[in-house]
């Protein structure tokens, strides 16, 4: 058994061989959050649950958490240490009132096409806004639907989770959140600034 700041973690397959150390290795080194698969991928075969839950638990009291974003995991600064990294922000992106429509749309929507976003939006949207959104890592081609002129399907990221600090989709916020926040005004402000990215790609 071994004691980390959380508590003893119970020994196993992926003590004995330094199974969790490749893991940790591999998550440290990467660039963005990985799935299973890409863990496996790198690091062999092992015991990958024991070695994801030991990291946590090791890494939970520290300045660097190891979390699940979206069935894909990786490191980030501990939400009570993220000021400390402020000056060390990259600027913050502006989205446009249309870039911040759309994105929401294909959050709350996913998988759905141009033409479904135009529809929920009552305009048309310019190529340049979904570029913006693809550009950021927020949004991705989700294959085409399987209707006439076989349409162009979009989805949001793991980034898109890491960023806004969703675990997944199921903790976006509801109606009743979204207009305690101001959110569903009729007239919201034409501009909205996008939480600056730390160097660890956490939402500032």
């Amino acid at each position: 058994m071994t004691e980390t700041p959380s508590g003893p973690v119970e020994s196993g397959p992926a003590d004995d061989d330094g199974y969790w150390r490749r893991v940790e290795a591999v998550l440290f080194a990467a660039a963005e959050p990985l799935s299973p698969g890409d863990i496996r991928a790198h690091a062999g075969e092992g015991d990958l649950g024991a070695a994801l839950a030991r990291l946590a638990a090791d890494y939970a009291g520290r300045g660097v958490n190891l979390v699940e974003r979206g069935g894909r995991w990786h490191f980030q600064t501990a939400e009570d240490c993220a000021g400390v990294l402020r000056r060390l922000a990259e600027a913050p992106r502006r989205l446009s009132r249309a870039a911040l429509e759309t994105l929401a749309i294909i959050a709350y929507h996913e998988p759905v096409t141009r033409a479904e976003i135009e529809e929920i939006r009552g305009v048309a949207i310019s190529r340049g806004t979904l570029d913006t959104l693809l550009e950021a890592g927020w949004v991705r081609p989700a294959g085409r639907r399987e209707t006439p002129g076989r349409p162009l399907q979009f989805a949001t990221t793991p980034a898109f989770l890491a960023h806004f600090g969703l675990a997944s989709r199921r903790d976006l916020p509801g109606l009743a959140e979204l207009r305690a926040a101001g959110l569903l005004d009729p007239a919201p402000p034409p501009e909205a600034a996008v939480p600056a990215l730390a160097p660890d790609g956490s939402a500032d």
